[in-house]
């Protein structure tokens, strides 16, 4: 009896602890980042905006190009957009905050 308790209980426990990381905030934030990025290339073209997009070397270009095509595209291409950049910061941010906390 007191075997089938303490299974019952590692068992729980080994559940808990295979699921915690797929629960914390990085995986949710690495969630929105690929159906966000997804869902972007459902409604934009994404190889014709490479074609049109000035060489690299002209940083200038580049982000007068990105500035003005966020601008003119549609609002759920936008939201879509905002939500891509806030996951990927979330989860540099965690990397870098779990990375320091290895570290010390």
């Amino acid at each position: 009896m007191e075997r089938s308790i303490k299974n019952n209980v590692m068992r729980r426990v080994r559940t808990i602890h295979a699921v915690r990381p797929f629960t914390s905030g990085t995986a949710v934030a690495a969630v929105f980042f690929v159906l966000s990025l997804y869902a972007i290339g459902r409604f934009v073209f994404v190889a014709q905006v490479f074609r049109n997009m000035p060489a690299l070397e002209d940083v200038s270009g580049v982000l007068q190009f990105m500035a003005t095509a966020f601008v003119n595209t549609d609002l759920i291409v936008q939201v879509l957009t905002i939500l891509v950049a806030l996951s990927a910061l979330w989860v540099v941010r965690d990397i870098g905050k779990y990375s320091v906390g290895r570290l010390a």
